[in-house]
C-alpha cells in the first residue's frame, strides 16, 4: 500500500511538469530569430506563397492558438508533421529513438564497468596509488569536455591508426561488426564522463559503509576481507549508486548533442540540433517532450529501485 502511495505520488508530478515543459519550450522557440515560412518558401520568397505556407501551418495563428492546437492534437498522439521533410513527428522520433537507445546502453554498460570497479577499488586501498589512478581518473572523465575528447579519439583512432569509422551510424542488420565498431568511440566518449560520477559516488558511499559497526561486526567475526568488501559493504554502498545510473541513463536517452553532432550519429541530439536551425517547431516540440518523458520514466525507475533495494523506506 505505502508503495503504490509512493508511486501514483511520482506519478501526479509528471503531468504538470510536462505541461509547464511543453509551454516553455513552445515559448522560447517562438522567439528565436528567423522565419520557418521563409525558409520554406525558398530564394524567390513569393509573398503569396509565404502567406499560404503561414495559413497551412497555423503560424498566422496567435501563438496561445498555435499551442492549444498542438496540446490537444499531442494529447491524441499527433505531434504534428516536420516541416523540414513532411514526415510525421512521431514516426521520425521513432526511428531516431532506437540509435539513441543503443549508443545510451553501449555507454551506460562502459561506465559501470569501470566506474563501480574504480570506486570500490579506491575506497578499499584508500591513499595507495590504485586510489590516487582512481581519483584521478574520475576527475578527468568529469572535467576533460565531450567535444575535445571526441575530437582528440577521431584523430588518434580514426584518421592515424585507422582502427574505428570516424562518423556514421551503420545499423546492426546490415552490419554488425561495422555497427559495433561505430559506437565504441561516442560510447568512450559518453561513458567515460558517466563512470568519474558513478566512480566518486561508489567511493563516497563504500567509505561510509566501510566504516559501520556492522562491518567491524563481520571482521571480528574473522571473514575475509574481499568477502567483507564485496559481499557486506558493497550491497548496502550500491543503493544510491543505483539510483544515480538511473538518472545518468535517462539524461543519456535525452540526446547527446555535442557526441552525436562530432560523430554524425543520428539520433535525438543530432535531430534536436538540425530542427532548430531549420525552426522546424513541431520537430523540436516533439523532441523536447519524448525526452522528458524518457527523463521521467527513468526517473521514476530510480526511485522505485531505490524503494525497493532501501528496507528502511518499506518498513
Amino acid at each position: 500500500m505505502r508503495f503504490l502511495l509512493f508511486l501514483g505520488q511520482r506519478l501526479a508530478l509528471t503531468v504538470p511538469t510536462l505541461l509547464i515543459l511543453s509551454v516553455l519550450v513552445f515559448a522560447l522557440q517562438h522567439l528565436l530569430p528567423g522565419d520557418p515560412a521563409l525558409a520554406l518558401a525558398g530564394e524567390d520568397m513569393d509573398p503569396d506563397v509565404v502567406a499560404e505556407i503561414r495559413h497551412r501551418y497555423g503560424f498566422d495563428l496567435p501563438i496561445w492558438h498555435q499551442y492549444w492546437n498542438w496540446l490537444l492534437a499531442a494529447l491524441q498522439g499527433d505531434l504534428g508533421m516536420s516541416l523540414r521533410n513532411s514526415m510525421s513527428v512521431v514516426q521520425l522520433l521513432l526511428g531516431k529513438l532506437g540509435i539513441t537507445l543503443q549508443l545510451a546502453v553501449a555507454s551506460m554498460v562502459l561506465a559501470l564497468v569501470i566506474g563501480i570497479p574504480l570506486g570500490v577499488l579506491a575506497a578499499a586501498r584508500p591513499g595507495s596509488f590504485a586510489s590516487l589512478a582512481a581519483s584521478g581518473f574520475a576527475l578527468s572523465g568529469i572535467s576533460v569536455p565531450h567535444f575535445w575528447l571526441g575530437i582528440m579519439l577521431v584523430l588518434a583512432f580514426s584518421v592515424n591508426l585507422n582502427w574505428f569509422p570516424s562518423s556514421g551510424y551503420t545499423p546492426f542488420a546490415e552490419d554488425p561488426g561495422r555497427w559495433a565498431m561505430g559506437l565504441v568511440l561516442p560510447a568512450f566518449v559518453l561513458g567515460t564522463g558517466i563512470a568519474g560520477v558513478l566512480m566518486r559516488h561508489t567511493r563516497s558511499a563504500m567509505l561510509q559503509a566501510l566504516g559501520s559497526d556492522y562491518i567491524r561486526t563481520a571482521r571480528a567475526k574473522g571473514l575475509r576481507e574481499q568477502r567483507v568488501v564485496l559481499k557486506h559493504a558493497l550491497r548496502n554502498a550500491l543503493v544510491p549508486v543505483v539510483t544515480l545510473g538511473a538518472i545518468e541513463f535517462g539524461q543519456l536517452l535525452s540526446g547527446a548533442v555535442l557526441t552525436e553532432q562530432i560523430f554524425s550519429i543520428p539520433g535525438f541530439g543530432k535531430l534536436l540540433v538540425d530542427g532548430v536551425l531549420y525552426r522546424d517547431y513541431a520537430v523540436v516540440q516533439g523532441l523536447v517532450l519524448v525526452s522528458a518523458l524518457l527523463f521521467i520514466a527513468a526517473s521514476l525507475v530510480a526511485d522505485i529501485l531505490y524503494f525497493v533495494i532501501n528496507p528502511r523506506l518499506r518498513s
